[in-house]
């Protein structure tokens, strides 16, 4: 406080002074809980909750809610504007309980042929998740089927991938395919035009021939994420689609790494996957 301006701290020159005797009303007590502005501080939304504990998307921890497949202290709850005390209340989904992590983990996988992108298989088939030796939970972005190969990123931050996943921000997907016969330019115009499948229209693509190719060997970048989506863009012009490897995802690529390896990603390939996944300035320097 500067010995100039003691009054900096009583409101200014012009303050009335306070009458003697005079006491004020404590202000009354407010409800917890009603809503943001009035929650008791440390209170979190339970979607929310869930995406802190790499569960799942908030998007996707609203749908485990309304299906009845949360507990708060082993009480089913369906409200979502439920509120979670992380110090105090225990959270359960599907009988486990849910548990902040301590940080986020980005990886990626070179996926090999004949795994299954799921978290686990009832048939005993290879899933992506054997591949993975970490201590943390983590869980694919998207998926790749059984017979695809290459870029799979792996992370625990649901928000992230909620918004990686999510068709407003186009991020970019590459991938090198080989078909039975060669492509012709009038489908490859039709390619880098836009395919018209079952569930709609497909945005334009990126689509070149690869070198010594012989024409069976496209390079092809979409940014949507629908399912099977490059198999059936080939498949609804007549071709059969022989192999199909994901060769990258936004910035990352699977260089340098042997199928059913995973490294982390770096620090350059968050940042990047964060901006085009349209998260602010102050979001990406605070972390969140």
């Amino acid at each position: 406080m500067s010995p100039e301006r003691p009054w900096k701290t009583q409101g200014g020159p012009h303050v009335k002074p306070r009458r003697a005797g005079r006491k004020r009303k404590p202000p009354a007590a407010k409800p917890p809980g009603k809503s943001p502005a009035t929650a008791p501080q440390g209170l979190v939304r339970i979607n929310r909750f869930l995406s802190m504990c790499g569960i799942t998307s908030r998007r996707k921890a609203e749908e485990l809610v309304l299906a009845g497949k949360v507990e708060i202290n082993h009480a089913v709850v369906r409200d979502l504007a439920t509120r979670v005390d992380p110090a105090h209340d225990r959270v359960f989904v599907g009988g486990t309980q849910a548990l902040p992590v301590e940080g986020h983990l980005y990886l990626v996988l070179n996926k090999p042929k004949d795994s299954i992108t799921t978290l686990s298989d009832e048939r005993g088939r290879t899933t992506v998740m054997s591949m993975v030796r970490t201590r943390e939970r983590v869980y694919p972005v998207g998926r790749l089927d059984r017979n695809t190969t290459g870029v799979l990123l792996l992370t625990n931050d649901g928000g992230f991938a909620h918004r990686l996943m999510h068709p407003r921000f186009h991020v970019p997907k590459s991938y090198r395919v080989s078909c039975d016969r060669a492509l012709t330019q009038s489908d490859l115009a039709l390619l880098r035009s836009g395919i018209q499948l079952p569930d709609g229209r497909t945005s334009p693509a990126e689509v070149q021939f690869i070198p010594q190719g012989r024409g069976k060997e496209i390079g092809i970048t979409i940014h949507e994420g629908r399912n099977r989506q490059v198999r059936r863009m080939f498949e609804s012009l007549g071709y059969e689609v022989l192999k199909l490897d994901r060769v990258a995802y936004g910035p990352v690529t699977k260089e340098g790494l042997a199928r059913g390896g995973t490294r982390s990603l770096t620090r350059g390939e968050i940042r990047t996957l964060k901006e085009m996944a349209g998260y602010t300035e102050e979001e990406l320097l605070s972390g969140r």
